[in-house]
């Protein structure tokens, strides 16, 4: 058997699945389930649980939210946000800091992909960006 996919998941993607955003739960809702099954290792930047909570706290309240961090601590693995990532990812320069430490996270694990639904977010990276089915295509 062949070593899963190790990939950053952007947290939009991630939230599609946690606040059930149609039309595009259900391909993210596969990538959790890749990860369920062990064919996909997910990774999020240990920062992106700040921004999980805030966002499904603001949408749905805060047990909600506090649900939304369990799952998450459950389902993935975490990328450390430390000094290193955060000063890659200034110096990046990009037009959101947000995907700019998601890269420098993903880049730092040395991860197969990033996966997101705004690759012009993510140019710049050398870690590939696949968009959900990219990566459902993959597996």
């Amino acid at each position: 058997m062949s070593s899963p996919l190790r990939v950053l998941l952007d947290t939009n993607v991630v939230l599609d699945v946690l606040l059930a955003r149609q039309p595009r739960v259900n391909e993210a809702a596969g990538l959790w389930a890749a990860a369920d099954d062990g064919r996909l290792t997910g990774y999020l930047p240990a920062s992106a649980l700040t921004d999980i909570y805030y966002v499904a706290n603001r949408i749905s309240g805060p047990s909600r939210a506090r649900e939304a961090v369990r799952l998450c601590l459950t389902a993935f693995e975490f990328c450390p946000t430390d000094r290193a990532v955060l000063q890659s990812a200034f110096h990046r320069n990009g037009p959101d800091f947000e995907d700019d430490v998601q890269i420098a996270s993903a880049e730092s694990a040395r991860l197969d992909a990033i996966v997101t639904r705004d690759g012009n977010g993510f140019k710049g990276s050398v870690i590939p960006i696949w968009s959900p089915t990219q990566c459902l295509q993959k597996l």
